[in-house]
């Protein structure tokens, strides 16, 4: 499974992706997004602790709008 980063403000999104197996941080800073293959951002704050301005090897998922299953369904289409 992947490791996931997620914005503290989703809580049901990390308890969903925890749920189905995937080794889920709390983006708290940068370095914590640069060691994982995904994050997931609420959109609030497209720069959230400067996360747009971070090259990172991983993908960045938009949770703005979308609901907790939304989320998991585009995380689980990146991932295959």
């Amino acid at each position: 499974m992947a490791r996931i980063g997620v914005e503290p403000s989703l809580p049901n999104v990390k308890e969903a992706l925890t749920r189905i197996g995937h080794e889920v941080v709390d983006l708290h800073s940068e370095e914590d997004a640069a060691n994982c293959e995904f994050s997931i951002i609420s959109g609030q704050d497209k720069d959230m602790m400067g996360i747009a301005n971070v090259t990172t090897s991983g993908s960045v998922i938009n949770a703005q709008g979308a609901t907790t299953d939304e989320v998991c369904q585009m995380l689980n289409e990146r991932l295959h």
